[in-house]
């Protein structure tokens, strides 16, 4: 089981997103009010908690959005999760559908560190059932779909 962190949206697309008080997640959509929310397989991004706080040990200054990310869940290891792992946060449904993405090599984290975390780390879902998430919420994995 983890705990949700941090929620994270930003208004375009190639920004760091920002913390906020809560995301409404639209059904085949994603958060409502973020740039990369749509019709595809990348509607949320996810990164682990756990992850983050490596890399801020490592000296990097970041906060929860620095990576793209729009929800930071502490407590599970989403890239050890294998594609098709349906995540449940409330009344929220997710559904893991990719795994990393490629990272351009001028991303701040990567100029700052020499590395970016979210090419092996981070995935993205699409959302199969809407609702509110907001940080302090717990996330579990569905029964038959792999994960804690």
């Amino acid at each position: 089981m983890g705990k949700v962190i941090a929620v994270c949206t930003s208004p375009s697309k190639g920004t760091e997103k920002r913390a906020v008080e809560e995301g409404r997640f639209i059904e085949e959509y994603g958060i409502e009010g973020d740039a990369h929310a749509g019709k595809w397989h990348r509607q949320v991004s996810l990164l682990s908690y756990d992850k983050i706080r490596e890399v801020k040990e490592r000296g990097a200054q970041v906060e929860a959005g620095a990576f793209g990310e729009n929800l930071v869940v502490e407590g599970i290891d989403f890239s050890a999760l294998p594609l098709g792992t349906r995540l449940v946060c409330g009344e929220v449904i997710l559904e893991i559908t990719q795994i990393g993405k490629e990272c351009h090599h001028g991303c701040r984290i990567f100029q700052q560190m020499g590395d970016c975390i979210m090419p092996r780390e981070g995935v993205f879902a699409k959302v199969l059932r809407g609702g509110k998430i907001s940080p302090g919420d717990e996330m579990t994995c569905m029964p038959d779909y792999g994960g804690e």
